[in-house]
């Protein structure tokens, strides 16, 4: 099962690396790859070329911003009510259940999460959260309410908003929204790895995060978002840290006539036998019982 909704990935100079588009590729995913002109024929070497939508723009030393905007027009010029758009540094997707963290092997989490966020007439940004943020033995909801989405997030088109600035443009759109009375979904219940920001060549890393840059994400965030947004140091380096409890009155709306049920639906995801082989020579067959607990509805959605 695929998503409903086109998916995007945003990419500069990482046609050899290419992970997401591997990610996806791997799961069966359909998407485009949007890149910059000159780029073009690097990324055709390895990528279908049906797969690749090329910018009318190039090297406008404005990070990934125009981009992003390109690929929102574009999904709406599709017909489009929704559009997914994916960094370029994603390595695998997961499903998170019963304190467990299983690999998938189809688009379904992409579908099951357009299902769960067309329940609301009023979440204007959802998405996966990282792999980094999910201990495997902690206790987690199957989503958060009204926080950041961050790098594989699911877009509505007509939300009166464009991407922005320079730096920190996904947390700026997150906010913003919610300061405007949206909300904002972030699953837990579905996961995806990413490689950690200045750990790959290409992207914004070359354009952005060098030198100063972390100070200066954060300062350009507070600079937006004073009220909320303060520079804080962490992890060794500069980050920001923003205040979402004031979110927490946003609340979500039902679609009116959506035909809700409380029958389970697996959505056909189950957990298959795999041999384990722990190096001694001996594999060894494990069986780890699986129970979806999302519930579902039979309506299809425009």
């Amino acid at each position: 099962m695929n998503p409903k909704y086109p998916v995007y990935i945003i990419s500069k100079g990482r046609w050899e690396s290419r992970q997401t588009s591997k990610a996806l590729e791997e799961i069966d995913v359909p998407y485009h790859i949007v890149v910059e002109p000159q780029e073009f024929d690097n990324y055709a070497s390895v990528i279908d070329e049906k797969k690749i939508l090329v910018l009318p723009f190039q090297d406008l030393d404005q990070g990934s911003i125009p981009a992003r905007n390109w690929v929102w027009e574009h999904s709406i010029s599709q017909g489009a009510k929704k559009h997914w758009i994916l960094d370029d540094n994603i390595m695998h997707f997961y499903r998170f259940n019963r304190n467990m963290l299983i690999r998938v092997a189809s688009g379904t989490i992409f579908k099951s999460a357009e299902d769960f966020i067309n329940r609301y007439e009023n979440v204007a940004l959802s998405g996966f959260n990282y792999f980094m943020f999910i201990e495997r033995k902690a206790r987690k909801p199957a989503f958060y309410l009204n926080t950041r989405i961050y790098s594989c997030i699911l877009i509505r088109n007509d939300i009166p908003y464009r991407w922005r600035g320079r730096y920190n443009e996904d947390t700026d759109l997150s906010i913003r929204a919610l300061k405007d009375g949206w909300c904002t979904i972030l699953f837990n219940a579905f996961i995806c790895d990413k490689s950690t920001t200045m750990t790959m060549k290409g992207g914004n890393s070359d354009e952005l995060y060098q030198d100063d840059g972390r100070l200066k994400m954060a300062e350009s965030l507070v600079e937006q978002h004073p009220d909320i947004a303060r520079v804080s140091w962490k992890w060794g380096r500069y980050q920001h840290h923003v205040d979402y409890s004031g979110f927490k009155r946003n609340k979500l709306k039902a679609v009116n006539d959506y035909n809700y049920t409380d029958k389970i639906n697996n959505y056909g995801m189950i957990l298959e036998e795999k041999v384990i082989n722990p190096g001694n020579g001996k594999p060894i067959w494990i069986k780890i019982p699986y129970k979806e607990v999302m519930v579902n509805h039979n309506v299809e959605w425009e």
